[in-house]
């Protein structure tokens, strides 16, 4: 894989990330998740890792873009921020 290639796939899941978040906002949360998967797909293929910030704000188990106080829960515990999805997964990050 060339740099090019790389970078042209780092932009398209920038993209899907923010039609994700725009959709998740607007209500359509089917659409969102179908974004969520394609920029999923879109690592795979060309073997990178999501950003931080597109990790953090997605559900592993639904692939729904979370939206804090609208379809997740987020609590501090110890240590830890707890994200709790509407379909019942939680996601632990640590913080200082």
């Amino acid at each position: 894989m060339t740099a090019g290639e790389t970078e042209i796939a780092h932009e398209r899941i920038d993209r899907l990330h923010a039609f994700a978040k725009e959709a998740a906002g607007e209500g359509q949360t089917d659409r969102a998740r179908e974004y969520v998967r394609r920029a999923r797909r879109v690592a795979e293929r060309n073997r990178l890792s999501l950003p931080r910030e597109f990790k953090r704000f997605t559900c592993d188990a639904c692939d729904a873009y979370l939206i804090p106080g609208k379809n997740a829960r987020v609590r501090l515990q110890d240590g830890h921020v707890v994200i709790t999805c509407d379909c019942g997964t939680q996601a632990r990050y640590p913080y200082h």
